[in-house]
């Protein structure tokens, strides 16, 4: 079953209509159709092949994942693959879901999986119906939209983690592990989003080329503005990419710097110990002590021994020496 809408002279006029009726729609002067299929088959998509006329390949494309983010243009329609992303604020990995639409000068067919949250889209349709008389570029630019926002919010979370990683660098309790572990994690994602993003500008500008006839003129300025927010999100993304490389080097200068100070403190221990034992031993030193020539004396060395011991231990591991 597919979603369907059918948008007349800027009015949506019906919904939920049989995808045997674009034909019969999209013949009519003033009108604009879209249609929602989520994880198609091939023959799913037959019926919209014949409606529409849509090519092989970019019906294959639809129906097979891991395509690269781009625009392809045929005789009749143009074929558009994107990613919709969100971060896991948690584990700082980021989910893709690919978004791919077959677009024609009358027609807006868009094929997913579940994951993706069709209904964003519609809300923005809905909040902008006087845009809807632009036919399927305004369409297509509530779906563009949706998709680059995400992008955005995306880079917006993963720079508010990287400064939570800041803080943690410089924490008075050193938090080495943790900084690490997440900055590899974070750094994983921002590559992620790189290669879902940096395509996309050359999706947006190449839907901005007016010998295009899907775009309406009037809907220039809000591709624009896409497209903007596209290249926002592509510097975004580079820069949060070398400041994690910067924690990363940060927090192994931050780490030798904290051995080199450790080994000073342990090194000045060991030549205070070192003197009174040096001194002892040379003298070979056997005075009468307390519990001298009996059992018990012997014991309470031995646990003056073990109780330094453990207390020494316990002291280095409090301060992160061991």
């Amino acid at each position: 079953m597919a979603t369907t809408r059918l948008y007349k002279n800027g009015v949506l006029a019906l919904d939920d209509f049989p995808v045997a009726d674009i034909s019969d729609h999209i013949a009519q002067k003033g009108c604009a159709v879209w249609a929602d299929f989520i994880s198609p088959t091939e023959e799913d998509l037959a019926a919209i092949r014949e409606e529409l006329g849509l090519h092989e390949l970019a019906v294959e494309d639809a129906v097979h994942d891991h395509q690269r983010p781009k625009l392809d243009h045929y005789d009749s329609h143009l074929f558009l693959a994107a990613y919709s992303v969100k971060l896991d604020p948690d584990t700082g990995e980021l989910h893709r879901t690919e978004v791919k639409a077959f677009i024609t000068p009358t027609a807006l067919v868009t094929v997913h999986d579940g994951s993706f949250d069709i209904a964003d889209v519609v809300r923005r349709w809905d909040d902008d119906r006087e845009l809807a008389k632009n036919g399927v570029s305004y369409l297509l630019w509530g779906l563009l939209d949706s998709i680059v926002d995400g992008h955005f919010d995306a880079v917006q979370q993963l720079d508010a983690e990287i400064e939570s990683l800041e803080d943690a660098l410089f924490d008075e309790r050193p938090r080495d592990g943790e900084v690490q572990r997440r900055s590899f994690e974070l750094r994983k994602s921002l590559v992620l989003l790189r290669r879902v993003v940096l395509p996309m500008r050359e999706v947006v500008n190449t839907i901005l080329r007016r010998d295009l006839e899907v775009m309406s003129p009037a809907m220039q300025p809000y591709f624009q503005d896409i497209y903007d927010h596209v290249l926002r999100a592509t510097e975004w993304t580079e820069s949060l990419r070398d400041l994690v490389t910067t924690i990363l080097e940060t927090n192994i200068s931050i780490q030798g710097n904290r051995m080199n100070l450790i080994m000073k403190k342990v090194t000045s221990w060991a030549a205070i110990i070192a003197v009174p034992t040096a001194i002892t031993g040379f003298f070979g030193q056997n005075l009468q002590f307390l519990g001298y020539g009996t059992g018990w004396g012997t014991w309470l060395s031995l646990g003056l021994i073990a109780v330094t011991s453990l207390s020494l231990y316990l002291s280095f591991k409090k301060r992160d020496w061991l």
